[in-house]
């Protein structure tokens, strides 16, 4: 199959939905977890952070990209028929309901249920007066030193406003009856929410009946309630809340660069003044000083967000750290795989065996391990490793830091390019470099998301290589929190292929195929419609043809076109797609062979798997990549097989078959790019697949791992 002559036989639109219509409505999936009202309540809190906090990196990145085509007057429709302008249209069409069901939730839900249990949010004038003389205090000697009121008049320009920063705009008037538009912004730097018990009496936690208690007041109330300090002699007409996103997308001139961090750290600067595409605004902002924004931000009445209650409510995260478990999931703590009790030294078990490692459900502290055994062996001569998203206390940057200062090889590809990660990549590019390890940035006009360490080691019968690679970062935070796969190998062929990967990372390769490994952007769409091709065949031949994908976003229309192909084959195809799936599925005489659900859930799904039957033959590759463009023609990715019988048949079974049994949290596409949860027939058992593999972790912890 030709990907060309696949994009132009099913090159309609109607083939495929919008990308960012698709995200949108994942992000809906995300806020009917905050809706669902078998969730514990602070659960909700959560939810409802990551939802807005999803729409503000949306709104940076996406939105601002379609604007900018916009300006440009670009009217190309992209492969789904939608022009710029028509996709910024649908897009806030979809999300004002939304943004309803939020403030809805928030107000007439959430905010009551924490009242009840103890957790009060206040406005000023709801304190008494002794709690009210405490909080002047506080913000006489915390918060009022690091204020700057800013005022606008011709002598002074209207200030600059950064990227996600809530400021309170403010009418002021002068005894001669002048008024003034004067702005102050909330400074980041302290709690957006704060916790009055803190203040006032710190050493009490509990209310009269020993139960826990706690009054937050939002950082920007403490503020308004105290702006006369900030204008003395003036009379504060008014003073209302708004907050602007910026676009922060960052354009690389990479082939004129000397020095891609240096170029990197001029960017990120320059992102402060990305133009501004969205202003929310409280729903009492006069209509002239919203003109008075509109006008001095350049913005149209199509970017002002009204908001019906708090702004910015990605900050109610915090809530979430409150010692209040009855109103959180009961906790869970990864397990250790049994393979790593019984056996210390790592290197011994991965001979033995290749081993997988499910997070969270298994412990990191095998992948940090794996790191610092090879620093702290004398055997090992060489440690190379890809950074992407490494966090911000990295155990095994430290551990790497001290290999080279051991006097061992080591070599180190950090992504500097890795969104809203820049500035921690930037860290620790240049401490690696202080210790002498050998800091490469990747190759001109690609991001390295490939996720892979190697270790060379010297022992009796000769030098020996082990690896390990992953769907997920080497971040032992977000281990925690994402669903991901790690496989430690020594497989021959495949630690040659990584080692043929480092080489066309730091050197100059034109490497155009591997051993086992598939690459991109050298190989990975052609072999992936390869499979999708023998899929086919082996139906037109009489067989049964079976794909089962598991990615977080399926976008590239070459790909989805042969999946299509195959559909109308025969072929069986079930797709496990948590976020953005531009297919259509269940067309007659386009997909109907093809169905697609998404799981959204307590953790966020992450790993990434592909399926093929192969006429029994099976092949199962996980993959750093999902299915897109950018992944698949500007970033250095990997797929890498799982060929151990068992290992293949313990995966099917933990992944994708409880994945495709889940009718508790998960969702299906239908053709209108609406979802539906999966119908719960008559009789049949619950399964939410996150808890089954909970459980399943506990129970067996030494089977998945065992070759």
């Amino acid at each position: 199959m030709n990907s060309k002559s696949l994009l132009k036989k099913y090159k309609d639109p109607v083939n495929f939905f919008n990308r960012d219509l698709s995200w949108v409505e994942f992000n809906r999936r995300v806020l009917e977890e905050a809706l669902d009202p078998n969730l514990p309540l602070l659960e909700k809190v959560k939810f409802v952070s990551i939802f807005s906090s999803n729409l503000d990196e949306f709104y940076m990145i996406r939105v601002s990209g379609l604007k900018e085509q916009i300006a440009a007057n670009i009217l190309e429709p992209a492969i789904d028929g939608l022009t710029p302008a028509e996709q910024v249209q649908q897009i806030e069409k979809l999300l004002n309901p939304m943004m309803d069901q939020l403030y809805g939730l928030w107000n007439e839900q959430i905010a009551p249920a924490l009242k009840e249990n103890n957790i009060q949010i206040l406005q000023f004038h709801e304190f008494n007066p002794e709690e009210q003389v405490k909080l002047n205090e506080y913000f006489t000697k915390e918060i009022y030193p690091v204020l700057t009121p800013l005022a606008f008049d011709p002598g002074r320009p209207f200030p600059y406003i950064s990227n996600l920063s809530l400021s309170l705009a403010i009418l002021v008037r002068k005894p001669n009856g002048e008024s003034h538009f004067a702005r102050v912004k909330v400074p980041s730097i302290l709690p957006r929410m704060l916790q009055v018990d803190d203040i006032i009496n710190p050493d009490k936690t509990v209310d009269a009946n020993g139960a826990f208690s706690a009054k937050f007041i939002w950082l920007e109330g403490l503020i308004r309630a105290n702006l006369p300090l900030l204008f003395p002699g003036m009379e504060i007409v008014e003073a209302h809340r708004f907050r602007i996103t910026r676009d922060t997308d960052i354009e690389l001139q990479e082939d004129e660069a000397d020095d891609l961090l240096i170029v990197i750290e001029e960017n990120l600067r320059q992102r402060r003044f990305g133009k501004v595409v969205r202003i929310e605004v409280s729903a009492r902002m006069p209509d002239f000083m919203l003109e008075t924004l509109i006008e001095n931000l350049e913005l149209t009445k199509a970017d002002v967000h009204v908001s019906r209650g708090p702004i910015g409510l990605s900050d109610v995260m915090s809530l979430y750290k409150l010692p209040l478990h009855q109103l959180k999931e009961k906790p869970f703590y990864p397990v250790l795989p049994k393979t790593f009790e019984e056996e210390e030294d790592i290197f011994t078990v991965i001979k033995q065996k290749d081993v997988i490692l499910h997070h969270p459900y298994h412990s990191f502290t095998p992948v940090i391990d794996f790191i610092k055994q090879a620093v702290k062996d004398p055997d090992v001569l060489a440690i190379k490793q890809t950074l992407y998203r490494v966090g911000g206390d990295s155990p095994i940057v430290k551990a790497l830091i001290e290999a080279a200062l051991r006097g061992k090889q080591v070599a180190v590809l950090v992504e500097l390019k890795a969104r809203f990660d820049e500035e921690n990549n930037i860290f620790w590019a240049r401490e690696l470099e202080k210790a002498g390890v050998h800091v490469v940035y990747g190759l001109i006009g690609l991001k390295t998301h490939a996720k892979v360490t190697l270790v060379v080691r010297k022992e009796f019968d000769g030098v020996k290589r082990y690896v390990h690679m992953a769907t997920g970062n080497y971040n032992a935070t977000t281990a925690k929190l994402y669903t991901d796969l790690g496989f430690f190998t020594c497989d021959e062929d495949i630690c040659a292929d990584a080692s043929d990967i480092f080489n066309y990372l730091t050197g100059y390769s034109k490497q155009t195929s591997f051993r086992k490994l598939i690459a991109a952007p050298i190989n990975m769409r052609e072999k992936m419609i390869e499979k999708i091709s023998r899929e086919i065949e082996n139906v037109k031949s009489g067989g049964e043809g079976k794909i089962i994908w598991k990615l977080n976003s399926l976008v590239d229309p070459a790909t989805i076109s042969a999946l299509y192909e195959a559909s109308n084959a025969g072929v069986k195809i079930d797709l496990i797609i948590r976020g953005i799936c531009c297919l259509v599925p269940g067309v007659k005489d386009l997909s109907e062979n093809i169905t697609v659900r998404s799981i959204v859930g307590r953790y966020l799904e992450h790993s990434r798997l592909l399926y093929f039957y192969n006429m029994g033959n099976d092949e199962l590759y996980l993959s750093s990549a999902d299915m897109m463009q950018r992944n698949l023609d500007r970033r250095v990715e990997i797929s890498f097989p799982i060929e151990n019988t068992k290992l293949k048949a313990e995966l099917m079974k933990t992944l994708i078959r409880v994945a495709i049994k889940d009718n508790v949290k998960a969702k299906e596409l239908l053709s209108d790019m609406s979802y539906r949860p999966v119908t719960l027939l008559n009789g049949a058992k619950k399964v939410n697949s996150q808890e089954w593999l909970m459980k399943h972790s506990v129970k067996s912890s030494g089977e998945l791992v065992k070759s």
